[in-house]
């Protein structure tokens, strides 16, 4: 048993989040598709991790699915190829095809949130009505879109107090805010990892993890020297 914990554990390491969908049934059928062309992946349901706690991130999604750092192009090129051969079988009563163009064009620049069928599809739409589809500018617009996201979370300040308020009574969950503050990442779309919050807020983190073990290091041995004088 504990090595089978351990083997999962160490999986989860090695994976990292590819793709996040509304339903656990869409996952799934994303890891079928991978595991047909060997790209080995877990599907999970996409609890919010304690790195986004402090941010106030409520995104609403049920499942996501993870795959390894190094096989996300492949996967990437795996699901255009996929999207492109339903794109001409589609119905026009699909939802897309109801959108404005401003919508449409609103789906390029945050494809990260949509699946590649509905990118693919919203590109041929605004084909089909005439409208200019520049790849170059949408490549442009990925680049901008991976450094936004990239950017640091914007922290709750008065989780930061309530951190080093707990330090200093020697808490355990001042220890936990202040390591998640130092020590948090997120996952770009392109499997690139980043920290979660800005180099300030890390800098806190440091301060409240460390304040939070020396208190609680006086305090055990203040109990100790109490129980030897007794």
């Amino acid at each position: 048993m504990r090595e089978t914990k351990n083997l999962t554990k160490t999986m989860d390491k090695e994976f990292r989040s590819f793709k996040k969908f509304q339903t656990v049934n869409q996952a799934k059928e994303v890891e079928e598709l991978l595991k047909e062309n060997h790209i080995e992946s877990i599907v999970t349901d996409d609890t919010p991790p304690v790195d986004i706690t402090f941010s106030g991130s409520t995104l609403q999604y049920s499942a996501e699915i993870k795959i390894k750092e190094e096989d996300f192009k492949r996967a990437e090129v795996i699901l255009k190829e996929h999207a492109e051969n339903d794109l001409d079988k589609i119905s026009k009563d699909y939802y897309l095809f109801q959108f404005t163009d401003e919508e449409l064009y609103d789906v390029l620049l945050k494809y990260d949130e949509w699946n590649e069928f509905d990118y693919l599809l919203a590109q041929k739409i605004l084909k089909d009505r005439g409208r200019k589809v520049d790849l170059k500018l949408i490549d442009g617009l990925k680049r901008q879109r991976m450094l936004d996201l990239g950017k640091p979370e914007k922290s709750d300040k008065s989780w930061i107090a309530v951190g080093y308020i707990l330090s200093l009574v020697g808490g355990i969950f001042g220890l936990i805010i202040g390591y998640s503050l130092m020590n948090s990442k997120k996952t770009l779309p392109n499997g690139q990892r980043v920290y979660a919050y800005s180099k300030e807020d890390r800098n806190h983190g440091v301060k409240i993890f460390y304040l939070g073990i020396i208190m609680l290091f006086l305090i055990v041995m203040s109990q100790i020297y109490w129980m030897n004088s007794l």
